[in-house]
């Protein structure tokens, strides 16, 4: 009696399983269209504006920017494990090829700096392995020294930054200050927490690359000031002393967190430092490959919904800032953009 019993929780448990998987692939598949998102795209730096500072998103929070003398790279996430290595908590390496492919396909041939916004993988994944092919400095937290030592980078190309610090790169100004995570991991808790306490050797599941310490990254220059968060995370007032130019906005699973959150993530990052221009970031998927830019799937992060809270926002408290929708590549002279007419 008992092996026909078992037989059939055996069916059971196998169709049960095949709905379950069924309905994570339909999930997975239901993602928002980039198309739906009606922002203007900044207009590409040329000819014209040679001598303007340039932004070249790279996807995530990647971002290098470019004055022609003198480069500094936010985060550097180029490798990109697939979806099963992250799910399955699989040990993973730097992409060689990709990493190559990328410096050179993007001319950082005058790095200066390499600057993670925290120690995630999606973010700091990279810095090491880039540090090791360019004289560049490493800059960011305790954590963030592991993921560069564990790579063999000379201890000085790496400078911990423990509380506000700032550091110059020919006409560059960039400031590092510390602020938490957006807390959009289980219940409000922020996804892989703690600190790296050793050498991070690779191969490590993503799991190993903690956050560390996270950083509102500023940039001076004598054209303007950008301003990098590169997570959804704010204190109220803290930057109040801050006039930036143009923001950089970390918009990760924002809208799990609500409309009210994200309201006044915009007011204490957009509205206190009077920025003109805002450029969302970390909106897209970065379970795919390198240069492929497509929105997270409904049930993770519906951007659509974020873009909708965005515009208000932008409507009630900032009307004379422009909304742009960065293109993956493709440098923009940030300080020299057109109004858009949103």
């Amino acid at each position: 009696m008992w092996v026909k019993y078992a037989k059939r929780a055996a069916l059971a448990f196998t169709l049960t399983l095949l709905l379950v998987s069924f309905a994570i692939v339909l999930l997975w598949r239901e993602r928002p269209s980039l198309d739906a998102i009606d922002w203007p795209t900044p207009a590409p730096a040329s000819a014209a504006n040679s001598g303007a500072v340039t932004v070249t998103w790279l996807g995530v929070t990647t971002l290098l920017f470019d004055d022609g003398e003198t480069q500094i790279l936010i985060d550097g996430f180029f490798s990109r494990p697939s979806l099963a290595e992250i799910v399955l908590r699989r040990p993973v390496e730097n992409d060689a090829a990709q990493i190559n492919y990328a410096l050179n396909e993007f001319r950082m041939r005058r790095l200066a700096a390499i600057i993670p916004v925290h120690s995630h993988f999606d973010h700091a994944m990279d810095v090491g392995a880039i540090a090791n092919r360019s004289s560049a400095s490493i800059l960011g937290s305790q954590s963030t020294a592991q993921v560069a030592r564990g790579a063999g980078v000379p201890e000085d190309q790496i400078a911990v930054v423990e509380a506000t610090a700032s550091f110059e790169f020919g006409d560059f100004r960039v400031t590092l200050r510390p602020i938490g995570h957006a807390p959009v991991g289980w219940r409000g808790s922020v996804p892989f927490d703690g600190i790296i306490e050793d050498p991070l050797t690779m191969p490590q599941p993503i799991s190993a690359w903690r956050m560390g310490g996270s950083y509102t990254i500023i940039i001076e220059h004598p054209q303007g000031t950008a301003l990098v968060q590169g997570s959804a995370a704010y204190r109220k007032y803290d930057l109040q002393d801050i006039a930036a130019d143009v923001v950089f906005l970390g918009v990760g699973r924002l809208e799990s967190l609500g409309r009210d959150y994200a309201e006044l993530y915009w007011q204490h990052t957009v509205t206190t430092t009077g920025s003109h221009s805002v450029y969302p970031v970390h909106f897209d998927d970065f379970t795919k490959p390198f240069g492929e830019v497509v929105l997270p799937p409904k049930f993770i992060d519906n951007f659509e919904t974020t873009a909708q809270w965005l515009v208000e926002f932008q409507h009630r408290w900032d009307s004379d800032t422009s909304l742009f929708m960065p293109e993956f590549g493709k440098p923009i002279a940030i300080f020299s953009q057109p109004a858009s007419e949103s």
